[in-house]
């Protein structure tokens, strides 16, 4: 196999997990799969388009020098600006520029984390989250200020509780940040943007809970409709929305009055989506993950990518690999393994850095209890492969495997696919072949890294 360095090496954490357990080392489980053969693999690269800001700060600034965006500044005001719980590129720039922005206009601005239950659902796990992705005080020029309560800003007709983190609740103003993308979980005019952003982030815990009580196939909906709520009895200025480009790179940023979030922002889902990279190999029958987290993807790995959609999704699941391999966790998400029940195999180290405090608060605001399930979990990576292909069916020609490697879903431009895909890698015009096919090289411990 090519050498495991096409994924560069990333400094994996112990964390600290309660009570954790002794697991087992399998014993004749593992006879029964040693002698799967593997295919041979080769290393090649997958373009797409890579247009991005070239000056993103001078982007900006001109996003918010039209009238109808800074002039609704006026001096005194405390300004409130959202940060999420994603690694989105220029996050702390924006936070920069606008607090740059609002003080030239004799106004203060602060930042509050605006992540429903992440962070373990508390204050300091929210700010301590933010601080990871490097938005801080010292790095952005504002100051941060955390809280886990919310106050009721108006009710819907069934009753239901319109929640808003109480610093939003208190400023003169907000200003909602966030990246337009394809949600992972539902489908409708507004999915991960800036309407959510109001409805889960400004809502805290609270807000989640109430906006997914209402069950997956309503999500879409409701999103909508509190979020249009929110932005009548809120305090809201404008909306600063983020699309970025399959390399996860800014492609357009764009400032919007409120009126203007409700008709732009379902035209940026539709750039964002046609922006969004892809395996260019269709009908795996294995797709390997070296790694998911919260950092990745709010599902760990992205179901866009993956087709792995939970079943409670609704979601189609045509074009899923027939097995799914993840190897480990992101040490950016801090043992939350929100995903690995969307894989049919997994690792001991992944187990081992799964941290229960940090992945079930997210399902217990969610009602959602399939993402956390462990699936079949083997003592190293080259046992958990061959697991994956010792339980494929008659469908799958066992000589000619149909088999590809990913970092990550947020990293497509390099991947690693086997023999038998190499003639359809040759003939695609977005796919070029860096390497010849190779052995797999395992370490004595059985893995890749």
């Amino acid at each position: 196999m090519p050498s495991p360095a096409l994924f560069p090496a990333v400094p994996f954490l112990r964390f600290r997990v309660r009570r954790r357990k002794e697991w087992t080392v399998l014993g004749s489980v593992n006879d029964l799969i040693r002698g799967e053969r593997l295919p041979r693999m080769l290393t090649v690269a997958q373009d797409f388009c890579a247009d991005r800001l070239e000056d993103f700060d001078a982007a900006l600034r001109a996003e918010l020098r039209r009238p109808q965006i800074l002039g609704r500044i006026r001096p005194g005001m405390r300004i409130c600006i959202t940060a999420g719980s994603r690694e989105i590129d220029h996050m702390p720039d924006s936070i920069r520029v606008l607090g740059e922005a609002i003080r030239e206009r004799g106004a203060e601005p602060f930042v509050i984390p605006a992540m429903g239950s992440h962070g373990g659902a508390t204050a300091q796990g929210q700010e301590a989250l933010l601080a990871r992705y490097g938005i801080t005080e010292a790095a952005c020029g504002v100051p941060i200020r955390s809280t886990m309560e919310v106050v009721e800003l108006a009710r819907l007709d069934d009753g239901s509780v319109v929640w808003l983190d109480r610093f939003a609740s208190e400023a003169d103003g907000i200003i909602v940040l966030n990246r337009i993308k394809a949600h992972t979980g539902f489908r409708a005019a507004y999915e991960s943007g800036l309407l959510k952003m109001m409805v889960v982030g400004l809502g805290k815990q609270k807000g989640a809970e109430v906006v997914h009580s209402y069950g997956p196939l309503l999500l879409g909906r409701m999103v909508e409709q509190i979020g249009r709520t929110v932005l009548a009895r809120a305090k809201i200025l404008f909306g600063v929305g983020l699309v970025e480009n399959a390399y996860d790179r800014t492609h357009a940023v764009r400032c919007l009055t409120p009126e203007e979030i409700v008709t732009a922002e379902p035209e940026l889902l539709k750039l964002s989506r046609s922006m969004m990279p892809q395996i260019l190999f269709q009908d795996l029958d294995v797709l390997i993950v070296d790694r998911i987290g919260k950092n990745i993807s709010g599902s760990g790995m992205d179901p866009n990518i993956t087709k792995s959609f939970p079943y409670f999704t609704g979601l189609s699941r045509e074009g899923r690999a027939k097995r799914i391999v993840v190897f480990d966790l992101t040490p950016e998400t801090h043992g939350c393994a929100i995903g690995i029940g969307c894989a049919d195999v997994t690792t001991r180290r992944l187990l081992d850095h799964m941290d229960f405090d940090m992945t079930y608060p997210n399902c217990l605001t969610s009602g959602e209890v399939e993402s956390p399930c462990i699936p079949m979990v083997f003592d190293n990576q080259e046992l958990a492969v061959k697991a994956a292909i010792k339980t494929l069916g008659r469908d799958s020609d066992r000589t000619h495997l149909r088999m590809a490697r990913i970092r990550d879903t947020l990293h497509l431009d390099r991947i690693e696919i086997s023999e038998a895909l190499l003639p359809e890698a040759e003939s695609a015009p977005a796919v070029r072949v860096l390497s010849a096919p190779d052995h797999w090289r395992f370490n004595d411990s059985g893995d890749l890294f």
